[in-house]
């Protein structure tokens, strides 16, 4: 989160050649960070408050996907785009739980207090308060248990 951080920050510096070598420095950074813990997050990639990853290695975001507060990803997700050469990348609503191994791709919304599961690949839009499943995902409304005892 560091480097991502970093990474926005030199944005700020309006002068191109002042920000130059801090550009160099953050592609040294990112490309170490992506060797050592196998997650590729870009600084363009626009991240809510509390955003977390649970498991690391093996995470892919685009730089145009869009995550709000209480996101958390695991293991294998890959936030992005559905075919080369068209843009258009996920944006995320808060509190979404997105399991281990998950796919999100192509120009979608995901709304408020989702689970996506495991192994899940999300090609549609996805409303609040949903549960999405299976390849290609299902979409079915969440249940929440209230004073379950299990």
């Amino acid at each position: 989160m560091w480097i991502y951080r970093f990474g926005q920050w030199r944005y700020t510096i309006k002068n191109k050649w002042l920000r130059k070598p801090f550009s160099l420095l953050y592609k040294i950074f990112y490309l170490w960070v992506q060797i050592l813990t196998s997650i590729e997050l870009p600084c363009e990639t626009k991240i809510g408050r509390r955003f977390k990853i649970e498991h690391f290695s093996g995470i892919i975001i685009s730089g145009d996907a869009v995550f709000g507060d209480d996101v958390i990803i695991r293991n294998g997700v890959t936030v992005g785009l559905r075919h080369t050469g068209i843009r258009g990348s996920p944006v995320i609503g808060n509190r979404v739980d997105i399991g281990a191994g998950a796919k999100i791709l192509g120009p979608i919304q995901v709304g408020n207090d989702v689970l996506i599961g495991a192994n899940a690949v999300v090609i549609k839009d996805v409303p609040s308060n949903s549960i999405a499943v299976g390849i290609p995902a299902r979409i079915l409304p969440r249940k929440d248990v209230i004073n379950c005892v299990c």
